[in-house]
């Protein structure tokens, strides 16, 4: 039993064991789980240093179904946390949240913005967070230098004079991103106003405004002095005022993934022509320095960046993602704008099993974990990995799912509860099609199987 895996705590362990049980990336707890991402760990610390730091990255991570994509980025996503940086995670949807309606994308994020305390969304916290801060700011300036307020507004225990200079604070701070989007400020003015009277219910309607939500209260809007609904042109200067609240609440920047862009391909022409050209201004916008603090990242599969539906379709962004990946896999570099992950091998899933395995025993009793320790051996988890794979047309790329799903609660779980249970002998793997995703039954071609792995 490996150490690290009895160093975790127990809620911890649970967290990732029931995701892997019901077939789910675990929310947290990626690196206890993290195979083969060894050669990102440098360049990743370096990134979010320089977003840390007030600049900003753009990263374009490629893979096939299965090869990892989500866990890579929710890997990255707990790296951010750990250097201070806020995490979204948004799923790219013809439907719910299309790239060529940025207003959209704003929302999801605001939707799922994660601190490593709070859980989405995080916004409310996040603002009020930001208030406090400039509140302090205001009462910790020496009143003779007049950085920030005169003396005569923000002495003794004057809530009118106080609330002035916080007004005139949040217009400084906010002096860039006014010119662009100057409802983002209102909005902010107009909640911090709400509260201050008392109405719980216009705050709360004006901050749903400014996370983006439609059809908020006209009633709302006409108090934060604000009209209509968040447009495509002006998310992308909340997002810059997002992140200006953001670096003066305390935190160094925001990790945003959008996910699963290969779904562009499926849309009309016409719209994929847009989410495209917005893809690009957006990795433009990034490049100007225009988001301080914003660490962009997208994914997708090969298909979506060298396919005639995709990347290729629009010159200029074609220009901004390529990537030479003629020279062998080991060799590429962590550095360049694109991410290739070559997925799995059956050698490195039994590294993985070997590592849920570890986790496991770490929280089951002596007996149990010596049990576990003994019948599901590497040389079980091989056997394990090659009839999965074997099942799904020997694509190791598109087993870890269903690997791992199985690994957990049709073995492990049986070992530790059943002390007569052995899994060489008493467990027919059976994987039925109502249990995989599409690419797996893709890859079985049957609607259930059977086998013996004795």
């Amino acid at each position: 039993m490996s150490g690290e895996a009895g160093q975790v705590s127990a809620a911890r362990r649970r967290d990732v064991l029931d995701a892997l049980r019901r077939g789910a990336v675990p929310a947290a707890g990626l690196d206890l789980l993290a195979v083969g991402l060894d050669r990102f760990e440098r360049a990743a610390a370096e990134d979010l240093a320089a977003v840390a730091a007030g600049g900003s990255v753009f990263k374009a991570v490629r893979g096939e179904y299965g090869s990892g994509k989500t866990f890579f980025t929710r890997w990255l996503a707990e790296q951010a946390k750990k250097a201070g940086l806020t995490t979204a995670e948004v799923q790219i949807s013809e439907n719910e949240t299309p790239l060529h309606k940025l207003e959209t994308v704003y929302r999801r994020l605001t939707e799922r913005l994660t601190t490593a305390t709070f859980p989405p969304s995080a916004l409310r916290q996040v603002v009020d967070g930001w208030f406090y801060a400039l509140e302090e700011d205001i009462l910790a300036t020496d009143e003779a230098t007049g950085d920030e307020a005169t003396g005569d507004e923000a002495t003794g225990d004057d809530a009118a004079a106080l609330d002035r200079a916080v007004g005139e604070l949040v217009d400084r701070r906010l002096a860039e991103v006014g010119r662009t989007a100057p409802a983002f400020a209102a909005a902010l003015r107009g909640y911090r106003a709400a509260l201050a009277a008392g109405d719980e219910a216009t705050a709360a309607a004006v901050l749903a405004w400014l996370g983006g939500q439609p059809h908020v209260a006209a009633s709302a809007r006409r108090a934060a002095g604000v009209r209509g609904d968040l447009d495509h042109f002006g998310a992308l200067g909340f997002l810059q005022g997002l992140l200006v609240v953001l670096r003066d609440s305390g935190f160094r920047g925001l990790l945003l993934v959008l996910d699963e862009v290969e779904t562009l391909q499926r849309v009309r022409s016409d719209a994929r022509d847009k989410a495209l050209n917005a893809l690009r201004q957006l990795i433009d916008e990034v490049h100007s320095g225009r988001f301080p603090g914003l660490f962009l990242v997208i994914t997708g599969t090969p298909a979506f960046y060298d396919g005639p539906q995709g990347v290729q379709r629009l010159a200029p962004l074609a220009q901004r993602l390529a990537t030479d990946f003629t020279a062998n896999p080991k060799f590429d570099n962590p550095r360049a704008v694109q991410l290739r992950l070559a997925g799995f091998t059956e050698a490195s899933l039994v590294e993985l099993g070997g590592r849920v395995r570890d986790l496991y025993a770490a929280g089951s009793s002596g007996n149990a974990a010596g049990r576990i320790e003994k019948l599901v051996d590497d040389a079980y988890l091989g056997e394990l990995a090659g009839a999965v794979a074997g099942r799904l047309g020997g694509k190791v790329g598109v087993v870890p799912r269903l690997f791992l799903k199985k690994l957990v609660g049709d073995v492990l779980d049986r070992v530790d509860q059943f002390d007569d249970f052995a899994p060489r002998r008493d467990y027919p793997l059976t994987i039925g099609a109502a249990e995989m995703t599409d690419l797996e039954r893709n890859a079985a071609r049957a609607d259930d199987i059977d086998l013996d792995l004795e």
